[in-house]
C-alpha cells in the first residue's frame, strides 16, 4: 500500500484488488446488463406485436412475457452487482454472489428433476403442446413456434401427428378442407418443391405405417429427445456457455467479497455512504462526481 499526503492509507493501490472490481464490474455490465436489456428489449417487442394480433388469453401462448420477466430479474441482478462492484458494499455483493448461487442451484436441480422424471416432464410436455394445438389459429406465437419446430425436427405433433384431432379445424367431425388434415409443416416435401397447404388432407382417417412417405409421423417431443442425443456435443457446449460464466461470476464475487473484508479487518470499521449517506464520524474525501461513484477502499474511520 501507499500513503497520502494526509496519511490515509489507499487500499485500491493493491493490485490484486483493482483487478477483481475491474473483472466483477464488467461481468456485471457485460454478462447481465447488456444481454438482459437485449433480451427485455426483444420481449418488448414481440409482445407488443403479439397484442396486435393476438385473440386469446393465456400464460402458455405468450412466451414474450417470460422474455420479458427474465430481462427484468437480469437487468436488476446486474445493477446490484455494479453498485456492489463501484462502492465495494458488503449487503450487495453478498445478495449478488447468492442471487448466482440460487440460480445455479435451481438450474442445476431442475436438470436433475427433468431427467429423473422423464417420463412425467415428457407427459407435461405433450399435454401443453396439445393445449397450444386447440388454439393453433388462434395465437400466431404457438402457432409460429409449431411451424418452426415441425419444420426444423421432421416431426407432427406432440405426442404424434394424431395430436391434430384436438384442433376444431383439424378434427374429422369437422367441414372444410383442413377436416382430418394436419398443417403443411408436417408434409414430407423436397427442398426447391412449392409447399402444398393441403397436403396433409384426410391422414389422419389412414394408418400410421401408411403415411410414411406423405408426412412426418413422429411427434415434436420424441424427434427433439432424439436430437439431444445425437448432438450430445453441441448440446454439452451449450450448457457449459450457460453454466460456466454463473460459476465464473460466484468465484469472483465470492474473491472480490474476501478483499474488501480483508480491508475492513485491516483498517477498521468501514461505511461505503450508499445507504447511510449521512454518516458519522468519517474522514470524506473530497471527490468528483465520478469518483464518488467508483469508490476506492477504504473511507474509514
Amino acid at each position: 500500500t501507499t500513503m497520502s499526503n494526509n496519511d490515509e492509507t489507499r487500499y485500491c493501490h493493491r493490485f490484486s484488488y483493482l483487478v477483481l472490481k475491474f473483472i466483477l464490474f464488467s461481468y456485471s455490465v457485460l454478462c447481465f446488463q447488456l444481454i438482459g436489456s437485449m433480451i427485455l428489449a426483444i420481449g418488448i417487442y414481440a409482445e407488443v406485436e403479439r397484442q396486435r394480433y393476438k385473440t386469446l388469453e393465456g400464460l402458455f401462448l405468450a412466451p414474450a412475457l417470460i422474455l420479458i420477466l427474465l430481462g427484468i430479474v437480469m437487468f436488476i441482478v446486474s445493477l446490484i452487482g455494479v453498485l456492489a462492484s463501484l462502492r465495494d458494499n458488503l449487503v450487495f455483493l453478498k445478495v449478488f454472489m447468492y442471487t448466482l448461487v440460487v440460480c445455479l442451484i435451481l438450474e442445476l436441480l431442475g436438470g436433475i428433476l427433468a431427467l429423473v422424471f422423464r417420463n412425467q416432464t415428457v407427459d407435461i410436455l405433450n399435454k401443453n403442446i396439445r393445449r397450444g394445438i386447440v388454439n393453433y389459429y388462434d395465437d400466431l406465437d404457438f402457432k409460429n413456434i409449431m411451424d418452426s419446430v415441425q419444420t426444423k425436427f421432421k416431426c407432427c405433433g406432440g405426442q404424434g401427428f394424431q395430436d391434430w384431432s384436438v384442433n376444431m379445424y383439424h378434427n374429422c367431425s369437422a367441414r372444410g378442407p383442413l377436416s382430418c388434415g394436419v398443417p403443411y409443416t408436417c408434409c414430407i416435401t423436397k427442398s426447391l418443391e412449392v409447399a402444398n397447404t393441403l397436403c396433409g388432407y384426410k391422414v389422419l382417417e389412414q394408418e400410421r405405417l401408411d403415411l410414411i412417405d406423405t408426412i412426418h409421423i413422429r411427434g415434436c417431443t420424441d424427434a427433439f429427445f432424439i436430437w439431444l442425443t445425437d448432438n450430445y456435443k453441441i448440446m454439452a457446449g451449450l450448457l457449459l456457455g450457460i453454466l460456466l460464466p454463473q460459476f465464473f461470476g460466484v468465484a469472483i464475487s465470492w474473491l472480490y467479497i474476501t478483499r474488501v473484508e480483508d480491508a475492513i479487518s485491516e483498517y477498521g470499521h468501514y461505511t461505503d455512504g450508499l445507504l447511510d449517506s449521512n454518516a458519522q464520524g468519517r474522514h470524506v474525501k473530497r471527490q468528483g462526481r465520478m469518483a464518488k461513484w467508483f469508490m476506492c477502499m477504504p473511507e474509514i474511520d
